[in-house]
Order: C-alpha cells, then sequence, then structure tokens
C-alpha cells in the first residue's frame, strides 16, 4: 500500500483498533455471509480468492463463513460451509495464509441452525429446537432437543471452534439471531420446562455452556464473539428488555471479547428483507437502536446493514456508535475501499447501490469480478500495445467498457445519442425502491471524466462518423427498445412500461398490467404506478407476481404493492387484445385450466424486455476483420480475442443490443472484452 496522505492518518476510519489480544489495522470489516462460493461446503479457491480480495484491499477484519455448520444435523440449505469434522482445517490453513500475507485478521461465524435448518438438507436429519416448531421461512417442523443432544451440540461448537483455531484464524463469532442459541432466548421457540426453558437465566444456559466449552478447547488469545440483535422490531416475539439483559450475562461471563449487532427477525420473508436491507430501505437503518443499545454495554460493538457509503461509516466510528463499522456489501461492489481511502482517492470508489444482486447471484449488480477473481481482476492492468477504442452506447454497458478501455491505457471515443449517459437505467431508476441505481451510472461518468475519455453527447454515430476515429475496434453497446408482443394479436393497442415512465404520469381509467417477464421491472413499474394513482390490475403468466425478484427484495416490493391498491392475477398468458366501444378488451389464458379469462380496461401496460438495437452494428458486420463474432473461450475466460486478419476494424456487441437480459449481463461483457483489450 503506499504512503498514507495526511486526510488518511486523521480519518477515524484507518484508526488501529485493539480486540483483545488481536491489533487490527483499521476500523473497517467485512461481516460473515453465505456468499455461496464454497464446495462439498469447503472454503475452496474461489471462496479464499474473494475474501484475499477485501484484505489486499487494506481491510481490517474479513470475517467468513455466514451460518458455517458445526453439527450435521444443521443443514446446508442456502449454500453455507460446514466445520462439522476436521476436513475443513487444510482449508483454513490456506485461507488463513492468503488473508494474513496481506495484513488483514480472518474469523468464522459459526452456528447450529436449529429449527431455521430444513430435514430435506444435505444429510436429510430431522432438525432440532428447543422445542417443537415451525419456522415460516424454511418450513420443518423440528424434533425437541433430549438433553443428550443438549450435550451433543455443545461438543460440536466446541469442536468446531478448536478446527477454527487450528485453522490458523484469529478467532470466530456466534450466530445467535433465529439460529438455535437465539431459539433457546426466545420464550417462543422455547417452551421447555427443565433447566433450559421459563427463566431468562435458564434460557441462557445453553449459550453460556457453548461458549464455555469453545473456551475450553482455544487458548484466551483466540477471539471469540457473538452475533445478535438488540430487539426484533414489529411483531417481535422476545422484549427489547430481554436482549439487553442477556447482553449484560453474556457480558459478565467473561467468555466473550466483542458484540455485532444488529437488528430485526429473520423467520419470515419480510423480516429478512428487513434485516438484510436494500435500496427499499434507506441507508444504515439499524444503527439507531444498535447506538442506543450499545451504551448499556463495555465489550467492543462491530455492525453492518446498510452501511455503504464511507461517509455513513466514518459517522458511525466517530460517533462511537460502533468500535468497528461492517461495510459488507460496499466491498462486494469495490474491495480496494480501504486502499482507496489511505491513497486520498475516495471519490474513485465504486459504490454499492443496495440492489441485493450479491444475495440473488453471488456477484455484484455492477462489479462483475466478484466470484470471478480467477479471470477478472480487481485492478485493471495497462497495455502495452494502446489501441484506439470506439464504443456506441452510454448505458451500463458502453461506459463500462469504454471506462476499462480507458483504463488500460487506450484511446476511447464514446458516441452516446441521448444528451446523458444512462439508457435504459435512467427509466429504471424512476421506479420506486429502485432509485439508487443510478449510482451505477454516476460513478462511471465521473469515472470517465477522471480518465479523459471523449464523450459525445447528441452524437447519433453512424459508419461515417466511426471510420473518422480510424478505430482498432468497434463495441456496439446501443441497448434495445421495448418488445412490443407483436405475436399477440393487437399487442399496438397497449403501451410498454418504457413509455410510461418517459411520459412521467400515471394514465387515467382502469389499467391492466401484464408483466411478461416477472422481473423486478415489472413488479417495481406495477406498484409505482398504482402507488401515482392509476387503478391498476396486475396480470402475469407466472405464479406469482415479480417470479424472478430477488427473495430480500420481492418481500417489500410486495408489500408496496399490494399497499398500493393493485390487484394481482397470477397464471393468466395475453392472447388477444381488441377494442370494445372506447375501452380495451383482453382475452387470457389460464396457465393450466386452458380456460379464456376476459377482461377490459381503459389502457394495456405491459412489460415484456428488450429487442435488440442492432441496426448500426449488422451494417458494420461486412465491414469488420472479425465479422462481429468474439471468440466464446476467450470472452468467457477474460482473455485477448485472437488476432484478426487484414485491414480495418475487429467489432463486438454486448448487453440488451445482443439479446434481453440485465445490467449484470452487460456490466460482465464489457469487462470480459476489455480487461486485456
Amino acid at each position: 500500500m503506499s504512503t498514507p496522505t495526511r486526510l488518511a492518518i486523521t480519518d477515524p476510519l484507518l484508526q488501529p483498533f485493539q480486540l483483545a489480544h488481536l491489533t487490527l489495522r483499521n476500523r473497517i470489516m467485512s461481516t460473515s455471509h453465505a456468499i455461496g462460493f464454497g464446495e462439498d461446503g469447503m472454503p475452496t479457491g474461489r471462496y479464499q480468492r474473494y475474501h484475499e480480495a477485501k484484505a489486499a484491499g487494506g481491510i481490517g477484519l474479513t470475517m467468513f463463513g455466514g451460518s458455517t455448520n458445526v453439527s450435521r444435523d444443521s443443514a446446508n440449505t442456502f449454500g453455507q460451509l460446514s466445520a462439522s469434522d476436521d476436513r475443513i482445517i487444510p482449508y483454513f490453513q490456506e485461507f488463513a495464509g492468503r488473508v494474513h500475507k496481506h495484513g488483514a485478521a480472518l474469523m468464522c461465524q459459526l452456528t447450529h441452525l436449529g429449527g431455521r435448518s430444513q430435514w430435506r438438507g444435505d444429510n436429510w436429519l430431522p432438525t432440532i429446537s428447543p422445542s417443537r416448531f415451525r419456522e415460516p421461512l424454511h418450513r420443518g417442523f423440528t424434533k425437541e432437543m433430549q438433553v443428550e443432544d443438549i450435550v451433543r451440540v455443545v461438543s460440536d461448537f466446541g469442536q468446531a471452534a478448536r478446527r477454527c483455531y487450528e485453522g490458523g484464524l484469529d478467532g470466530c463469532e456466534l450466530h445467535i439471531a433465529g439460529h438455535l442459541i437465539g431459539q433457546f432466548w426466545s420464550p417462543t421457540t422455547n417452551q421447555r420446562t427443565d433447566d433450559f426453558g421459563g427463566s431468562l437465566e435458564n434460557r441462557a444456559r445453553f449459550g453460556l455452556m457453548v461458549l464455555e466449552e469453545i473456551r475450553r478447547l482455544v487458548p484466551q488469545s483466540f477471539v471469540v464473539g457473538v452475533r445478535m440483535v438488540v430487539g426484533e422490531g414489529d411483531s417481535g416475539t422476545m422484549p427489547d428488555e430481554e436482549y439487553l439483559a442477556m447482553a449484560e450475562i453474556l457480558e459478565r461471563s467473561g467468555l466473550i471479547d466483542f458484540f455485532n449487532f444488529t437488528y430485526g427477525r429473520i423467520d419470515t420473508e419480510v423480516g429478512l428483507a428487513r434485516y438484510m436491507p436494500g435500496m427499499s430501505l434507506g441507508l444504515a437503518p439499524q444503527l439507531r437502536p444498535v447506538a442506543n443499545f450499545r451504551r448499556n454495554v463495555g465489550l467492543p460493538v462491530f455492525h453492518a446493514a446498510r452501511i455503504n457509503d464511507t461517509a455513513t461509516a466514518r459517522y458511525a466510528v466517530s460517533e462511537g456508535h460502533v468500535d468497528l463499522i461492517g461495510m459488507t456489501r460496499a466491498h462486494i461492489a469495490d474491495p480496494n475501499i480501504v486502499r482507496k481511502l489511505s491513497d486520498g482517492v475516495e471519490e474513485t470508489i465504486r459504490p454499492c447501490v443496495g440492489a441485493t444482486y450479491c444475495s440473488w447471484h453471488g456477484s455484484c449488480i455492477h462489479n462483475p469480478a466478484i466470484g470471478r477473481e480467477d479471470v477478472l481482476p480487481h485492478t485493471i492492468e495497462k497495455t502495452d500495445a494502446p489501441k484506439k477504442v470506439t464504443v456506441v452506447g452510454a448505458g451500463p454497458g458502453g461506459l463500462e467498457a469504454a471506462r476499462i478501455a480507458a483504463e488500460r491505457g487506450n484511446t476511447v471515443t464514446l458516441f452516446e445519442a441521448a444528451s446523458q449517459a444512462g439508457g435504459q437505467l435512467l427509466l429504471a431508476a424512476k421506479l420506486d425502491m429502485r432509485r439508487d441505481l443510478i449510482g451505477i451510472i454516476d460513478w462511471r461518468v465521473s469515472e470517465l471524466e477522471r480518465l479523459g475519455v471523449t464523450v459525445l453527447y447528441n452524437a447519433f454515430a453512424e459508419a461515417p462518423e466511426i471510420a473518422d476515429t480510424k478505430p482498432d475496434t468497434v463495441i456496439i453497446a446501443t441497448g434495445g427498445v421495448p418488445d412490443r408482443m407483436q405475436d399477440i394479436p393487437g399487442a399496438e393497442l397497449g403501451t410498454p412500461l418504457w413509455e410510461v415512465l418517459e411520459a412521467r404520469s400515471p394514465p387515467d381509467g382502469d389499467v391492466i398490467f401484464y408483466d411478461g417477464t416477472g422481473t423486478t421491472a415489472g413488479l417495481n413499474g406495477a406498484h409505482t404506478l398504482a402507488t401515482a394513482g392509476a387503478s391498476l390490475t396486475y396480470v402475469t403468466p407466472d405464479n406469482t407476481a415479480g417470479a424472478e425478484v430477488s427473495y430480500i427484495e420481492r418481500p417489500l416490493q410486495m408489500r408496496a404493492f399490494y399497499k398500493s391498491g393493485a390487484s394481482l392475477h397470477p397464471d393468466l398468458t395475453l392472447r388477444r387484445v381488441a377494442r370494445a366501444e372506447n375501452r380495451l378488451l383482453l382475452s387470457f389464458e389460464n396457465s393450466y385450466s386452458g380456460e379464456t379469462i376476459e377482461m377490459s380496461c381503459d389502457t394495456l401496460i405491459y412489460e415484456h424486455g428488450t429487442l435488440p438495437v442492432d441496426e448500426l452494428y449488422l451494417e458494420l458486420v461486412g465491414a469488420a476483420r472479425n465479422f462481429g463474432l468474439p471468440d466464446l473461450t476467450a470472452w468467457t475466460s477474460a482473455q485477448p480475442q485472437p488476432k484478426s486478419d487484414g485491414e480495418g476494424f475487429d467489432l463486438y456487441r454486448l448487453g440488451d443490443a445482443t439479446s434481453s437480459r440485465d445490467i449484470h449481463a452487460a456490466i460482465l461483457d464489457a469487462a470480459r472484452l476489455c480487461t486485456r483489450l
């Protein structure tokens, strides 16, 4: 890392912190999460490289292994690791070596899911809990634990912690909220009448036994903490006062070194969406209750929940609300946050926009290198043979292509037909709960300014204009236009969502919104229009609204949908549209029964993806040395495209100019092509 700037030396985020026997180089951390990169429950190369990038980027502490299982009857249900046998120790040792060589600390989260598990998981074993219950989210009925089960699981926790220590890790934390220890805490899920139920002290007993066993098996220098909520919020089953009492019990025990505080509940869809907040909620939505709670404890406090930007993180630390601030998803967007802070280039940090793409697809919506560190670098290297690169279209894909090509040292010219950059994303950002998407564009526009890229707005590029740039490479990123469903008779009587958003006002009268894709555009579009005043009926061929929306985003979008007054009709495929006096008559077919259902409305609005704007690409194909086609082996491995024979230029297209996909796909196309261009 380069010499810190004067500002960096005084930055609260960059001050070292003494955590028990462990010195951390700064106050920024990444909390444990289940990224899903493991193989057979082990943190193999891909998993390790993902965290190593954060360590190389300067982070003080990276925690991994969200919900790492300690027992065989805590099933792998969402891609967790398993520390239930010694097989994991060599992986831990390799992992620790990777992270420690960059100066960062490494810890693992341990848990038994209890009733949050599922009997259909990897081992097909009955799930266990203090008392029989069924978690709404994971839906499995549990077996009430016998005392012998309690003794076994306590031992399993201790052995898992031993494996962490022998694997060279710096510490571990126990996940409490909603998991087995938390199920013992809760009077709702713990109805026992023995020494493990009833009073607060009895309900705390199991967790304390686990910590005592861990401390028996690892040295005092090994850091141990807990991740727990400070309250559950609306519809909570355990009072906030009891959470405070539990924290005091833990602190008095002398068995832990830190608290990792969060807020909310994880056993329902809406609860989980609020516990792991995306852009549907504001920044740092849990910081206030955590800050209030920490006044009652003396141990160091960690916290992470939509701390996306360094300004919010700096405030949390400087005001003493936390000791370490978790910027977990922010580091998925940019693992080099600390390095950029230290170098005094904070403005170049790629922002987390809260799209929760990482929770659903295991990669950042606009940092495709996440999870692909073996082929896509987080830091772009200069080329030894600069070229002239011409890009047409300043949507997400075109901007990314121009940015990476310029970072490589190429001379880049970017044509954009509109008066500003953004493409379809400008419309997406008009939707309720999606406005932060504009950060994807704003950051890239700023980066192009920094790199000195020539951007020509209001410039409708055609073959002559492209030829004038004398390009070696031409990249077509012209995006798409709404698919107007021409295969459906009468569909021309409807209006695509795109045009309605551009009009900026909802239509009058009865509206039928037909969502033929099930993506977030359709569900968000429907409740955005209904909230703005449209009398709206949502119809989809899928069995639910927003079938392709992430499990983090969909619950809050559905809540907004129902609050808007819109009505929902699933399982219906649009077959025909016709005029009937002053209204439209729509014919649908039920996907299961084949029955014809007719509805009428004043306005039909639809979302059906896009068709590529590819006229320019097709015009240029004949003049291109490579006929406009990439070598797919090189493309998928982000290697240089094979050299083409003859004079002229190589031609490529990406994003929706090829086919209707999403933001990440367009940016990934650009990264694969341009990283070694």
